[in-house]
């Protein structure tokens, strides 16, 4: 009878094995064929999930916008195999915590990819630091169904614009996101940003396959835009994928005809999100053709006056990265506005511009770019007004902005050596004594306009350094405490706990000094900045 136990157990354990190994099989298929919505379900039922099964589960959460998932799940793949886990997955795991609000841990990872300390305060206070920084007020526009991707504004003469949407619900599904092909729709703007009276573009134009990111000569009679190719390609690794091309159509008596992909454009990779210079005569295309910096990179060509194209320039590595450059925009002014998620930002794709000879990239601040994807950003520059694609809310929605004005930073204020506050000995709780002294801190700081408000804490030389460093940030944290309690924004304040490392003395040692030569060091101290507001 034992044996016969015995010989159910393993074969149950085979029959659950084999089941498993099933459902793997399964998930990956649909991982290969890109249908990551299906493969992220089909991997959530693996029970005794491996390396691999982590990884890819991964990424069908961070290809498909679900950020929250997939920093949980690279969480498991980290914690499990982080010495045997691809440098790529670090890259992805920092860009899903910068999502899902957790930056001290994607500081983490991206100081680890980068190989250079990553600190996103400091980040966004160099962007101040370093040029005089417009504002930006961004307000999603209304969508029709709120479950559709609508995305990659563009002028269209005047008033009217282009975009590129999932709606049209007679379109086949797409298995990536499980949304409907992508249609070119046009609209009219009014004077207040709104779209209204939005409609399919020309059916010489849409298919079945995507197309997306139309751009239009000043006079709306030659439009250059995207296309999914109806071949699949099979690359090194067997896989058969559907590259884009940009097309090129001419308006002939009111209808688009002479449909045609570019002569440098390929089955064999992509061709995407062509923008025009304001004379017409540069076409400016993201590519991952072979020879670029890495994924995709930025390029541009001319177009010489007999409608043959010279060839293509990569942009360099001043403004391309191992990774994604994408959505070129030029304005008015020739400054060129793009996406990246391979310069460092905000999380995910963010919005550069480059100006002159488009040999640097300048992070164009929180104002408008936020830990998710946001791209596809265009500007009337005299107007200061524009476009913005941006998957904050869950979808690809659009966005509308005015550029109101622009702060410059101006000087750092410390609070005056009479106002700093000390701390008893291995203790982080502010004491009566000092919580009047912060009073009289928070008096200066509301009468001054106060903005990027630091607070930096120390300890003395007793204790390990470990244990110093985490006692030095409990004070910075109850320090802060204490000054949003009462009516300070938390927004403005940064802290940090530098331990025992700063003594204000030679009280270096766990022994030698007096008690009253240690309470120095046992300190908080608080400085700000003010910045002047300027209406652009």
């Amino acid at each position: 009878m034992k044996n016969i136990y015995s010989t159910l157990i393993i074969l149950l354990v085979s029959i659950a094995a084999f089941g498993q190994k099933a459902e793997i099989r399964k998930a990956d298929k649909l991982f290969s064929q890109r249908a990551y919505i299906d493969a992220a379900s089909a991997y959530e039922g693996v029970v005794d999930k491996n390396q691999e099964v982590l990884q890819n589960l991964g990424d069908s959460y961070f290809y498909t916008n679900q950020m929250q998932n997939a920093a949980e799940v690279y969480g498991t793949l980290f914690s499990r195999h982080e010495a045997t886990v691809e440098p790529e997955y670090e890259f992805r795991y920092a860009h899903s915590l910068r999502a899902a609000g957790q930056d001290d841990e994607a500081d983490k990872y991206f100081a680890s990819y980068y190989d250079k300390d990553i600190d996103i305060t400091e980040f966004e206070e160099s962007i101040v630091d370093s040029s005089n920084l417009y504002i930006y007020e961004p307000e999603m526009l209304p969508a029709e169904n709120a479950a559709s991707s609508d995305f990659g504004i563009s002028y269209f003469g005047e008033d009217k614009i282009t975009f590129a949407s999932t709606r049209n619900t007679a379109r086949p599904i797409y298995p990536w996101n499980k949304k409907p092909a992508l249609d070119l729709y046009t609209g009219e703007i009014s004077e207040e940003g709104e779209i209204s009276n939005i409609v399919l573009f020309s059916d010489a134009i849409n298919t079945d396959e995507h197309e997306s990111s139309a751009v239009f000569n000043e006079e709306g009679t030659v439009m250059y835009f995207d296309r999914t190719n109806e071949k699949r390609f099979k690359t090194e690794e067997g896989l058969r994928v559907a590259n884009i091309r940009i097309y090129k159509a001419e308006l002939v008596d009111g209808a688009w005809t002479n449909v045609e992909a570019l002569p440098f454009t390929s089955e064999e990779f992509s061709t995407e999100h062509p923008a025009l210079s304001p004379d017409g005569s540069t076409l400016f295309f993201a590519s991952d053709m072979p020879g670029g910096q890495g994924s995709f990179d930025l390029y541009k060509v001319a177009i010489n006056e007999d409608g043959s194209y010279g060839t293509p320039e990569n942009l360099g590595p001043g403004i391309n990265t191992e990774h994604r450059e994408q959505f070129p925009f030029v304005s008015e002014d020739n400054v060129l506005y793009f996406s990246s998620d391979g310069h460092l930002g905000f999380g995910n794709l963010d919005v550069y511009k480059s100006e002159g000879d488009y040999t640097e990239a300048e992070n164009l601040g929180s104002s408008i770019n936020s830990p998710y994807d946001d791209f596809a950003f265009i500007i009337n520059e005299g107007e200061k007004k524009g476009f913005l694609s941006s998957n904050r809310s869950g979808n690809d929605n659009l966005y509308s902005f005015t550029r109101t004005k622009y702060v410059k930073k101006t000087r750092q204020i410390d609070i005056p050596h009479e106002n700093r506050i000390y701390f008893a000995f291995d203790k982080s709780e502010v004491t009566e004594e000092y919580q009047e002294v912060l009073d009289k801190v928070i008096d200066i700081l509301k009468g001054s306009d106060a903005t990027e408000i630091r607070i930096a804490s120390h300890a003395d030389a007793r204790g390990t350094e470990e244990y110093n460093l985490k006692l030095s940030q409990r004070r910075a944290d109850a320090t802060k405490d204490y000054l949003v309690a009462h009516g300070i924004s938390s927004n403005n304040i940064t802290t940090k706990g530098y331990g025992e490392s700063q003594p204000v003395n030679d009280c270096t040692e766990e022994r030698g000094c007096s008690e009253e030569e240690y309470a120095k060091n046992r300190r908080s101290v608080i400085t700000f900045t003010t910045m002047e507001v300027v209406e652009d």
